[in-house]
């Protein structure tokens, strides 16, 4: 038993030697939700509380980000969770895609399965409360729906309204 307990101490130590990339993007606030949706501060930071962190390029990596394989799997979540949605790159989305993300968010909140328990438990900010849900709920469907209309327009004013500024 003091001969297993030596080895996982020892590769506990050595998977120490491999920590992640903490880097992000660059920030391009030209092309963010909350920028080109022009978001009120109020839903603004509870959509910065709640899903920036894996959600965005402007991750902030905790102090547990420092040990593994804690920070492996952080950064796989964070990885997954910019693939599935970046509100940094929102703008380059197609409208359609802009309109179900925005329904998948609301869907996602409302069902409770975003921000996840595990984020919550060590982000208190991210949790929210049931009039808060409501106002995320309706802020994603209302813009889900606006977008898909956007999505109706002629191409050329589909693009200009999001025109890089």
């Amino acid at each position: 038993m003091k001969k297993i307990l030596v080895i996982l101490l020892v590769a506990f130590i050595l998977i120490q030697f491999f920590p992640i990339d903490k880097n992000n993007p660059e920030p391009t606030p030209q092309m963010d939700f909350l920028k080109i949706k022009n978001t009120p501060e109020k839903t603004a930071n509870l959509i910065r509380n709640g899903c920036y962190d894996c959600h965005s390029n402007e991750s902030k990596y905790p102090w547990y980000s420092n040990v593994q394989p804690m920070a492996w799997f952080l950064k796989d979540h964070i990885d997954e969770g910019r693939k599935e949605l970046n509100f940094s790159t929102f703008a380059t989305y197609l409208t359609k895609r802009q309109a179900k993300k925005m329904e998948e968010a609301a869907e996602l909140i409302e069902k409770n399965e975003m921000p996840l328990d595990s984020y919550i438990i060590l982000h208190s900010e991210a949790k929210y409360t049931d009039a808060e849900k409501q106002e995320l709920i309706h802020y994603f469907k209302t813009l889900a729906e606006e977008t898909r209309l956007m999505n109706t327009l002629p191409t050329e004013v589909q693009k200009s309204d999001f025109k890089i500024q």
